[in-house]
C-alpha cells in the first residue's frame, strides 16, 4: 500500500493582492509551497504537484532546496479544482488499496499528526477528511437574502485538507463525476454525490488556508509561536536634488526636472528601507554593506541593492513581514506613482502587496524639502525569524 499526494498549487493570488501565485510567497524564510510539500516528506511515497505551466520551473527550483525521499512529478492545472485533481490522478499509478491525499498548497501549516489522522481514517473507513466544529451560527438564505433556515451548528464542520481516500474508491467516482458533468467545491463532495460515506476526523485550528494578506500575518505568528521573534527597524535617508539626474523613488522613475544626487541611483526611499531592514536584524547599515567609496556601486539600481539586502537578512535568518515608507517632498506630486512603487517593493521582497505601505507628504514649504533642495524618506519595517 502506497500513499500518493496530489498537491494543488495552481492559484493566482488575486485576493492576496500578490503579483505572483500566493504559494510562491515567502513565509518566515521559506516559500509557502515548500512548507506544504515538506509536511509530507516523511509520509508520502510520491507527490504530484498540479500547477500552472509558468510556475513549474519556479516551484522546481524552490523544491531543489529540499531533499525528498520520493519522486516529485508535475502536471498542469485545469480550469476548476476538480479538473486539476483529475489531471493529478491521471499521472498516478495506484493500486486499489493505495491512499490518495489531496491537499491545497495554500494550507502550508498542516502538520504530520493531522496527516496521520487522515491516513488512519482511510485505513479504517476508506475516507478521511479534517473538520473543525462550527462555533458560529449559520443562516441559509434565498436569492432575496431572506433567511429560510438556521441549521443546527452542532452538526456543522469547517472542512480542511488534506482529504484522503482509497484509490479504488475515489478514482472511479472522480472519473464518473467528470463524465456526468458534476462539479463540487471539495473532493469529498464527489463521494457524497454518489452516496458514498465520508468520515470526518478532527482538523487543526492552525491548518489555515492562505487567501488574503492578513492570513500571511496570522500564519507567521503561528510559526513563531508568539510575537517574541518579531523585530522592528527604522531607516532614514536624504539626498540633494540636482540637475541632470533622473528622479528614482522606490524603483520608479518619476518625471521631474531634477533628480537626486548620489553614488548609486540615489533612491532615497529604498535606501531608508534598506537601513530599516539592516537595523531590525542588527546588521549595521547600508553604508557598511554597499559603501559609496566602491566603484562597484556607482550608479547602481537601488532595486538591485534591495534584493541583495533581502538576501543578506535571509542568510541571517530573517524575512520582512511588512514595511511602511514615508517620502517627504514638496514637489513633484507622488500620489499617482505610489501603486507602482508598492508593487516594486513587494515584488523585490517577495511579500504580499498588502504588506507594503508607501505614502508621500510635504513640509508645507518648511526646511530643505520645502525649499525643494532635496528629498528625504523614513521607513519602518518588521522582520521575523525563521
Amino acid at each position: 500500500m502506497k500513499k500518493h499526494v496530489i498537491l494543488l498549487a495552481g492559484g493566482k493570488g488575486t485576493r492576496m493582492n500578490a503579483s505572483v501565485n500566493k504559494i510562491l510567497l515567502d513565509l518566515c524564510g521559506k516559500p509557502v509551497v515548500q512548507r506544504s510539500a515538506e509536511a509530507f516528506s516523511s509520509i508520502a511515497d510520491d507527490m504530484i504537484i498540479v500547477c500552472r505551466e509558468a510556475d513549474q520551473p519556479v516551484i522546481e527550483n524552490i523544491l531543489n532546496c529540499s531533499s525528498f525521499p520520493f519522486p516529485v512529478l508535475f502536471t498542469s492545472g485545469g480550469k476548476t479544482r476538480q479538473e486539476s485533481v483529475l489531471n493529478g490522478l491521471r499521472v498516478l499509478s495506484a493500486e486499489n488499496d493505495d491512499i490518495i491525499l489531496i491537499h491545497d498548497a495554500a494550507r502550508c501549516l498542516v502538520d504530520p499528526d493531522l496527516i496521520n489522522r487522515i491516513i488512519e481514517s482511510v485505513l479504517a473507513c476508506g475516507t478521511g477528511i479534517p473538520g473543525i466544529p462550527a462555533t458560529s451560527t449559520f443562516k441559509i438564505c434565498n436569492d432575496e437574502h431572506f433567511v429560510t433556515h438556521t441549521p443546527d451548528r452542532s452538526s456543522l464542520y469547517e472542512i480542511q485538507t488534506p482529504q484522503g481516500f482509497t484509490a479504488g474508491m475515489f478514482i472511479p467516482a472522480a472519473l464518473k463525476a467528470a463524465e456526468d458533468g458534476f462539479n463540487c467545491t471539495d473532493d469529498a463532495g464527489i463521494l457524497e454525490h454518489y452516496n458514498i460515506p465520508v468520515h470526518i476526523v478532527p482538523g487543526s485550528s492552525q491548518n489555515i488556508k492562505l487567501t488574503e494578506p492578513e492570513d500571511m500575518s496570522r500564519a507567521s505568528s503561528i510559526l513563531k509561536g508568539d510575537a517574541a521573534g518579531m523585530r522592528i527597524g527604522m531607516g532614514y535617508d536624504v539626498h540633494r536634488l540636482t540637475d541632470g539626474r533622473k528622479l528614482i523613488l522606490c524603483g520608479v522613475e518619476v518625471p521631474y526636472s531634477q533628480g537626486l544626487l548620489g553614488h548609486s541611483d540615489a533612491d532615497v526611499a529604498l535606501h531608508a528601507l534598506m537601513d530599516a531592514m539592516f537595523g531590525a536584524c542588527a546588521l549595521g547599515d547600508i553604508g557598511k554593506h554597499f559603501p559609496d567609496t566602491s566603484d562597484q556601486y556607482k550608479d547602481i539600481s537601488s532595486v538591485f541593492l534591495l534584493k541583495e539586502t533581502n538576501r543578506i537578512i535571509g542568510e541571517a535568518g530573517y524575512s520582512v513581514s511588512n514595511t511602511d515608507i514615508t517620502i517627504v517632498a514638496q514637489k513633484p506630486k507622488l500620489l499617482p506613482f505610489i501603486p507602482q512603487m508598492a508593487e516594486v517593493v513587494a515584488n523585490t521582497l517577495n511579500i504580499p502587496l498588502g504588506d507594503v505601505n508607501i505614502k508621500a507628504t510635504t513640509t508645507e514649504k518648511l526646511g530643505f524639502e520645502g525649499r525643494m533642495e532635496g528629498i528625504s524618506a523614513y521607513a519602518v519595517c518588521t522582520v521575523v525569524g525563521r
